[in-house]
């Protein structure tokens, strides 16, 4: 009887460590699951990382062979190495995550917070130094991304162009592009703050859909003399797809985009597009995630604007930048200016090679 009543308190605990076992594993594969992206993309960044650094020991021992003249062009890039003009000085911007040059106030630039800021502009000089702040009128801010500076329905007028486009889970239904007529910049404007913020005109909201389902994105670019609206979306993939969707924009319905091209930049991070913008002469695109730059270019002309998708990306360095969002071209279009998340947040100028002036 006692052996019978051993047997069977062995099989209970038998079945009670089996069934403990299992319950494990099923968490251990639900929470690897669950961190399988976040996984990757640390993986990822380790591997941007000892990049990166190889590339900086390179880049130095190039500087380090050079005359001490002019900055050194980096090979093929069609650019110069990157110079810090500054660091942003504005105290409100924790996260810079969009940058555009203005098109109304020469040598003045724009900036954003990532979500969970209210719905304000921040304007800044070549060197960081804060030039003022303005809530945009009649706009929310889910998740901003991205912004861009580019004509719209009264002529003559410049327009910023705000994407609130960031969908992490993937599960919005319409994303929302701002556009507000650009403020003009008075000296005086740079007491506004924060707190007690300049007021924008009202601005107009487009919704926009995917015509394939929900897509996470942080690049948005209107084309300078068109208007056509452009969303890169930001995936763990080595392919970033491209909507667009045509001007005019009608803001009392939904606009369905059309997908009309992918970039494939061939790097570690391959897809992650964060940022991205077109040069003022509508031939150039430059795209970047967390630490490079890619630039698409149109070798003539007479090739339609779309065809740029097709162009191989040339990577373009933009500095040491701790989690880069922002790049932008300059209102000439002869510079390259990137910005990052976190403080303090450094302000790079890239310039063309060749573009440079000499004291």
């Amino acid at each position: 009887m006692k052996m019978k009543m051993l047997i069977r308190v062995c099989k209970i605990s038998l079945l009670c460590f089996a069934s403990l076992a299992l319950a494990a594993c099923s968490l251990l594969n639900d929470t690897q699951a669950e961190r399988g992206p976040k996984a990757e993309l640390s993986k990822k960044r380790q591997r941007v990382k000892a990049k990166r650094e190889a590339e900086q020991r390179e880049s130095k021992a190039t500087d380090e062979g050079s005359d001490g003249g002019e900055v050194a062009a980096v090979a093929g890039s069609g650019y110069e190495q990157p110079v810090q003009a500054g660091t942003l000085e504005e105290v409100g911007v924790a996260e810079s995550s969009g940058i555009a040059a203005s098109r109304l106030n020469a040598g003045l630039f724009w900036t954003h917070n990532d979500s969970g800021d209210p719905p304000l502009l921040y304007a800044f000089d070549g060197r960081g130094a804060r030039r003022g702040v303005w809530r945009v009128a009649g706009a929310k801010a889910r998740d901003w991304e991205d912004i861009a500076a580019a004509p719209g329905t009264e002529a003559r007028r410049s327009y910023l162009y705000i994407g609130d486009i960031g969908d992490n889970d993937k599960r919005r239904a319409e994303i929302v592009v701002y556009r507000v007529a650009e403020p003009t910049i008075a000296p005086d404007d740079i007491a506004s703050t924060k707190s007690k913020p300049l007021m924008t005109e009202p601005a107009e909201a487009f919704r926009l859909r995917y015509p394939d389902g929900s897509h996470d994105a942080e690049a948005l670019l209107v084309h300078p003399t068109s208007g056509d609206i452009y969303i890169v979306t930001k995936t763990t993939t080595d392919t970033a797809i491209v909507y667009k969707a045509t001007a005019p924009l009608d803001a009392s319905e939904t606009t369905t985009m059309t997908r009309v091209g992918e970039v494939n930049v061939q790097d570690v991070l391959g897809g992650m597009m964060t940022g991205g913008d077109i040069a003022p002469d509508g031939r150039r695109v430059v795209l970047c995630d967390y630490f490079n730059g890619y630039e698409l270019r149109l070798d003539t002309a007479q090739k339609p604007f779309d065809a740029i998708w097709q162009q191989t990306p040339v990577r373009v360095a933009l500095g040491e930048r701790v989690q880069g969002e922002a790049v932008a071209y300059s209102l000439d279009g002869k510079s390259l200016f990137a910005t990052s998340e976190k403080r303090p947040a450094p302000l790079f100028e890239i310039r063309q090679s060749g573009s440079s002036v000499k004291d």
